[in-house]
């Protein structure tokens, strides 16, 4: 009998596999504050902590984390074939898989998130940067990618909230000078 899992189960899976390679979800906010403050100088940390706990509780994207991690520490143990091995260990610029993994959990965010992810895949910000070191001999060709697609998720969340709260504000104001 097939065993249906629980989206809880899966949510603490990513946790600890997250924590397990040196990822907290700190470090996401602070990535998420870094793109959103510009445009929100009200914006609070906690806040972004919240989004970045909403998007992680969706399907696609705890479904890519685990797919992604797995392959990361597949590839360090060398327990992958030839020749996906020696391109998921050495992370090869024209793979792409990663980053399309990535941007398949990113896309139920609208363009803003493709843009954000883009963004962030470039400059590789915060602990992103510190995953796509290769110095620390771990693999984590799938995972700097995935951690970009949180952040990137939860920025354009927020950027949508934001503007949601905006119009409100604006129609109150309209409402009352009538």
């Amino acid at each position: 009998m097939v065993r249906q899992v629980h989206s809880d189960e899966v949510k603490s899976a990513v946790l600890r596999k997250l924590g397990e390679r040196g990822v907290t979800l700190e470090d996401v906010a602070a990535i998420v504050y870094e793109m959103q403050s510009p445009y929100n100088p009200r914006l609070q940390m906690q806040t972004c902590m919240e989004s970045v706990h909403a998007v992680l509780r969706k399907r696609e994207l705890q479904h890519a984390l685990l797919v992604g991690i797995e392959l990361d520490v597949l590839a360090e143990k060398g327990m992958l074939s030839e020749p996906l091995q020696s391109i998921v260990q050495a992370d090869e610029g024209l793979f792409g898989c990663d980053e399309t993994l990535a941007l398949g959990s990113v896309l139920g965010y609208g363009s803003i998130g493709v843009t954000t992810f883009g963004h962030l895949d470039k400059h590789k910000i915060g602990i992103i940067q510190k995953l796509d070191n290769k110095t620390s001999g771990m693999v984590h060709t799938f995972l700097d990618d995935l951690v970009a697609s949180i952040a990137a998720a939860a920025s354009s969340r927020l950027a949508h909230r934001q503007r949601d709260v905006d119009e409100a504000e604006a129609d109150r104001m309209e409402e009352s000078a009538s």
